[in-house]
Formats: structure tokens, C-alpha cells, sequence
């Protein structure tokens, strides 16, 4: 019997630890963004920690269905699902509540017991009006610019291997265009514990009913079904959920071969950047299973973060837009902004624990000295290190003591980069760049004419300059001593360095800077120079893809004798669809000929406008609407601004619209429904 009672005891006591195990909140790092300054275009990347409930809590897996028309998506799904499995059972037995959302398959679950349970769901709370619907845009996102173009449905598959996977999907039985029937067989669902649901409402019933106040969404794709699904990330926090994506586990439609013309892995981080700027904080799958967080095999883009802290020659905007101009096909790009206000601050510097190699343009200044050590731990380790115009000068105060709490590094130039920047020649006198003749054959000059080129600010004083160094570009004022401009730095702590004292905002505008700078980023992170591909400078008139302008006032570029097409998305509300047919207004130009589109319907003129029939119209969704404009004989095509009109009311659609010249018919349609393949930049809504 006292044995009996002891072993009660003793499972009594198992029992209560094993629930204050489960109990246990997730301690979860949120990471967001966060402008520099109001209008400044720029963002600190932040982290905070917060404590969740898991009974307050839900993980919603969106969309991880079993097939797909794009075979690299089913390649990389399959890559993350084990560990997004292992993520869900780890939550699961800690209490959290998981619900299953694979859109357009929920026949396939009729009586099965998960969907069963979240039809016979009650609340009695209230429900966001238009949680059912789609979401395309929220008011967070009005000014943004959204970062690729995925109206081609995001197709990244080599043509001949899609053809033999539709082949597959065809013979498997399935429409190769639309072959989910079901949730991936990788994922378990739990018949006694989680929900099956793809329905906006259903899936707020099933929130509200377990008091849930915090929302995990995971699965694919980030930039179309998370973010625009009614359980998507948008409806999540547009209706007041504290909603976090987990960004390791999940993948974006993107195709390389559109716009921005980056790798396919870049554009997950562009689109999980929009997501931090303007809808909600992300989190990794490691801060509830520990170890590292999930990398597809085939990312091995190195970690470049670019420090900016000077104020005299604007890097904070020639480096960012450099970066995304030649770097998104070879590097993972963070952006570290120095604090619009507090000098001596660095919001997220942090970045440079996980980094691969550093790219400083920074002027005297000091930091903490916790933030300083990292910055010296990294060198020591023997990482590579890229330098700009005042990152000789980065750390030194000309000999002052830093503040109390904070660190100087004045032997950064020597150390770092084996200079001894001691001043600059007058800002009037311009000096000539020239290649070093014993170092043509470099890999970092690949590419770069050898002919002479104007620098196009003051020339540094930098010799001279320790062993170790090669110097590969020199340049001269007349009648002054040659300096060298660009070099190399095998460190004593067993890394390289690549250094260059030019980078004021005209050199940015020369071809032979843009190329020197992009060699010497590639040679220090190990790759080939001879890969840099530079973005190719194209007019407007000439772009491949298509460009936000802004509508009336967007004139035609000179010389277009093509035609110009123009396209935004509209919501077109139930109420407008009663009585009269809702027209699309085009004032144009006098001599100008307008064709018009609706979802890829030709749409029949009447008077100044086209007639919309109501059979055309997705109900309150996404309306692709395409203007064709042709004829030579004005400046601008459209004399106002053209709009939706009905018998309830009229919807002007001024604002930014997308444009393309050319005489390509396709231009009329996207190949997938326009809630995919639309960006919020050109929607609108009554």
C-alpha cells in the first residue's frame, strides 16, 4: 500500500511538471521594421521578445497542398515540410492549436474529424465584415512599393522539366494547371486536436471561440496566398490578431527572369522585407525547436551587410540602390542605417554576427562599446572586409576621447584596410583615374576599360600604405602626387580587404566605379569577378517589364510610336453590379485610338467609355483592368484621370498604375487570376 501511494505521488508530481512543461509560453524574437526618419524610404531591422500564451495561440498552415504546377515550388515545399511538421507537433504538445488551411481542397476532407470539428464550431463574437474575401491590400501598405513583379504566376521551372512534370501531373490524374487536392501527405494532421479550414470566417470562429489572440501563419506562397488568403497575414492584422510569419518556412512565386532580375531566393527576402515594413513582425522555426534555422539546399548566397553612417556623400542612398541593382543574383543584402538623430547610434548592427563579409561607409564615429567588440570580433575572426571613400576614417575622432560608454577604433585604417588617410586635396581640383599596368590582369579589374576616368569628388591622401597592400587604381591631380584609390589588404589576422576612396554620389554615375565596386564586393567574398553581371540601364520607353507611374500626370516618353498599356486592379462591390452595367471611363487624348480589358476580356466601347457586363466581374476580388493606348498626337494620354462608374457610385482610379510600351497583345492579360499576380501598388477600391 505505501508503495502504491508512493508511486501515486510520484506520477502525480510527473503529471504536473509535464503540464507546466506544455504550459510553458513560447519565447519568440519578432522581427520588423521600422523607418529611419517619417518619409525617409529607410528602415532599421529590429528585434523584440515576447512571451506567448500557446493556449493563446495558433499556428495556421497555409496552402502546403500535395501538388503544384510549378515543380521547383514542389522541390523546395518538400525541403522545409519535415521541420515544418516537427514545428507543429513541438507546438501542438505545448498547447497551441493548429489549423490546417489547403485552399480549394476541403471535399477531399468531408468527414474527416479535424474539418468536422471546425464546421461544428460556436462564437458568438463578432466577425470582421469582408473576413470571407481575399485580401490584396491594407491601409499599412498604401505607400508602398511593392519589390517584383509576379504576374507571370511566378514560374521559375526549366521549360522542358515543366513540360515533363504537367506530363506527370496529367497522367497522375490530376489538371496540371490546378493539381491540389489535398494537404501535403509530409504534414500529420492530428484527427483529435487540429482544425481543417479554408474559410475566412470559419477560421475567426475557431480564434474566437479559444480566446486566441496571437496568430503563427506558415506554408506558401508569402507573396500570394499568406499574405492575401481571408486567414492570410493582411486579414490577420488588418482585424487586430498579434500575427507573426514564420519566415524560414515558407517560399515566394518568383521568377528570375522578371523584375528585379535577382535569385529566386532573394526574392523571398524582398518580399518577407515588405512584409516587416508594413504588415507584420517574422520569426524563425528555431525559436521553438531550437538548433539553426531552415536554409534550401540550393541558397548559398553569402551574408553581405553594408554599414552606413556618414552624412556628407549620401551612401545611404547610392549603396542601397547599387545593392539591389547588382548584387541580388549572388548575396543575401542587409542594410544597417546609422540613427537619423543620435549620431553615435546604429540601430541593428548587430547583423554582422551572422555575416560573411561587411561593407562599412561609415564617418567618424564612436559606438557603445559592447556594439564596437562585435565589430573587432568579426575582423579578428579573418572575415572579409569591403571599404568606401570614409571608411578609413570610420571609427576616429582626430584624436578626441569618445563618451563615456562608448569605443574609438582610430587604427581601423591601418588595421583594417593597411592605409593612412591623412586629409584630402581641395573639393575643386578633380583628379584622373588610372589602372595600375602591373595589375590588368587582376580579377577585381575584370570588366573595367583600360582608359583613364574622371574621380568625381576630392582625392584622399592615403599613403603610405603598409605591406600587404596591391594597389590597382591610382589617380593624379596635375602637378600633385599620385595616390592610389584602390586596393587590397591581406590582414595580419588572416583575412582580406578591399579598399576604395572613391564613392561620392557622381561616382556612383560611372560605369567603371559601379563595376570596380561590384569586383571588389565578389573577390572579397570568394566568388569570380567575371560573374558581376551590372543592371543594364534601360528608358522607360525601352524597359522589359512593366513600371509604376502615376496617373494623370505621367506623360509619354518622347519618340514612343508603340503602343502603351496601362494597368491597375480594381474591387468592384455587389451593389455596383445592379441596374446599368458599370462602365470604365478612358478620357483620352484627341487622335489617340483606346482598346480596354477586363480580366482579359475585350470590353465594347460605348460613348467615352466601355461597358462592363456583370458576368465579367470577380465580386468583390481583384479586377484586372488594361488600357491600350496608340496614336502620336499628344503628350499625354489621358486628359483626366479615368474611372469606374456606376449607378452607386464612381471609383476614380488616379493614382499608380503600371505601364509598358510595346505591341505584344499578352500585355492585355495575366496568365493567372489577378488576385495572384496583382502588387499593391495599383490597387484600388471604393
Amino acid at each position: 500500500m505505501k508503495l502504491f501511494c508512493k508511486l501515486s505521488v510520484c506520477l502525480s508530481l510527473l503529471l504536473t511538471y509535464t503540464g507546466l512543461l506544455s504550459a510553458e509560453d513560447l519565447q519568440l524574437n519578432l522581427r520588423s521594421q521600422s523607418e529611419t526618419s517619417k518619409g525617409s524610404g529607410r528602415y532599421h531591422r529590429l528585434e523584440h521578445k515576447e512571451s506567448w500564451d500557446p493556449e493563446q495561440t495558433a499556428i495556421i498552415v497555409c496552402d502546403v497542398w500535395d501538388y503544384h504546377h510549378c515543380l521547383n515550388a514542389v522541390r523546395r515545399l518538400e525541403q522545409f515540410a519535415p521541420r515544418l511538421d516537427q514545428l507543429l507537433k513541438t507546438a501542438r504538445a505545448q498547447g497551441v492549436t493548429i489549423i490546417h488551411a489547403p485552399s480549394d481542397c476541403m471535399p477531399t476532407y468531408k468527414g474527416h474529424p479535424a474539418r468536422q470539428r471546425a464546421q461544428q464550431v460556436t462564437f458568438n463574437g463578432p466577425i470582421p465584415e469582408g473576413i470571407e474575401n481575399w485580401c490584396s491590400k491594407i491601409p499599412s501598405e498604401e505607400q508602398a512599393v511593392y519589390p517584383l513583379d509576379q504576374s507571370d504566376g511566378g514560374e521559375d521551372d526549366d521549360p522542358e522539366e515543366h513540360k515533363a512534370w504537367a506530363a506527370k501531373l496529367k497522367s497522375l490524374g490530376r489538371n496540371p494547371s490546378l493539381p491540389w487536392q489535398k494537404q501535403s501527405p509530409l504534414i500529420t494532421i492530428d484527427s483529435e486536436n487540429d482544425f481543417i479550414s479554408d474559410k475566412g470566417d470559419e477560421v475567426w470562429r475557431i480564434l474566437g471561440s479559444r480566446g486566441i489572440k496571437n496568430v503563427i501563419l506558415t506554408g506558401v506562397h508569402t507573396n500570394m496566398c499568406v499574405l492575401g488568403r481571408p486567414f492570410g497575414l493582411r486579414q490577420m492584422a488588418q482585424n487586430g490578431k498579434n500575427v507573426v510569419l514564420v519566415r524560414d518556412l515558407t517560399d515566394t512565386m518568383y521568377n528570375p527572369q522578371r523584375w528585379p532580375y535577382v535569385s529566386h531566393f532573394t526574392g523571398n527576402d524582398l518580399i518577407i522585407s515588405h512584409i516587416e515594413k508594413f504588415i507584420c513582425p517574422t520569426i524563425t522555426s528555431d525559436q521553438i525547436l531550437g538548433g539553426d534555422e531552415f536554409v534550401f539546399k540550393k541558397d548559398d548566397r553569402p551574408h553581405l551587410v553594408i554599414i552606413m553612417a556618414e552624412q556628407e556623400y549620401e551612401t545611404e542612398k547610392s549603396l542601397p540602390k547599387f545593392a539591389a541593382e547588382n548584387l541580388g543574383k549572388a548575396f543575401r543584402v542587409s542594410l544597417v542605417f546609422a540613427d537619423d538623430k543620435e549620431r553615435n547610434k546604429i540601430p541593428g548592427i548587430e547583423e554582422i554576427e551572422d555575416a560573411d563579409l561587411v561593407l562599412f561607409s561609415v564617418r567618424r564615429r564612436v559606438l557603445p562599446k559592447k556594439q564596437m567588440a562585435l565589430i573587432k570580433k568579426y575582423v579578428a575572426a579573418g572575415k572579409p572586409v569591403v571599404g568606401i571613400r570614409t571608411a578609413s576614417h570610420a571609427f576616429s575622432l582626430r584624436g578626441k576621447e569618445p563618451p563615456k560608454g562608448y569605443a574609438d577604433w582610430p587604427e581601423f585604417d591601418a588595421t583594417v584596410f593597411g592605409g593612412s588617410y591623412h586629409g584630402h586635396h581641395a573639393n575643386d581640383l578633380r583628379s584622373i583615374v588610372t589602372i595600375n599596368p602591373k595589375q590588368k590582369q587582376n580579377p577585381i579589374l575584370t570588366g573595367i576599360p583600360d582608359k583613364p576616368f574622371p574621380q568625381a569628388y576630392s582625392l584622399y591622401e592615403v599613403t603610405p600604405l603598409a605591406k600587404g597592400t596591391t594597389v590597382l587604381m591610382t589617380a593624379e591631380i596635375k602637378g600633385k602626387p599620385v595616390e592610389p584609390v584602390a586596393w587590397t589588404f591581406q590582414r595580419k589576422d588572416g583575412g582580406r580587404s578591399f579598399y576604395t576612396s572613391m564613392g561620392h554620389t557622381g561616382d556612383f554615375q560611372q560605369p567603371e566605379f559601379v563595376r570596380l565596386l561590384a569586383n571588389g564586393i565578389y573577390w572579397a567574398a570568394g566568388l569570380n569577378p567575371a560573374k558581376v553581371k551590372l543592371s543594364e540601364k534601360v528608358s522607360l520607353r525601352g524597359a522589359p517589364h512593366w513600371t509604376v507611374v502615376s496617373l494623370p500626370e505621367f506623360k509619354k516618353p518622347a519618340g514612343t510610336v508603340e503602343s502603351r498599356w496601362y494597368r491597375c486592379v480594381a474591387r468592384i462591390p455587389k451593389a455596383w453590379l445592379a441596374g446599368e452595367p458599370v462602365q470604365l471611363k478612358v478620357p483620352t487624348s484627341a487622335g489617340n485610338t483606346v482598346q480596354a480589358w477586363l480580366n482579359g476580356t475585350a470590353l465594347k466601347k460605348r460613348g467615352d467609355g466601355f461597358v462592363i457586363a456583370p458576368g465579367m466581374v470577380t465580386v468583390n476580388d481583384a479586377n484586372l483592368i488594361v488600357v491600350s493606348v496608340s496614336g502620336r498626337d499628344a503628350g499625354v494620354d489621358f486628359v483626366s484621370v479615368p474611372q469606374l462608374v456606376s449607378a452607386s457610385g464612381a471609383l476614380p482610379l488616379a493614382g499608380r498604375w503600371q505601364y509598358r510600351s510595346g505591341d505584344d497583345r499578352a500585355f492585355a492579360n495575366m496568365p493567372l487570376p489577378a488576385k495572384f499576380g496583382t502588387v499593391t501598388d495599383i490597387v484600388f477600391k471604393p
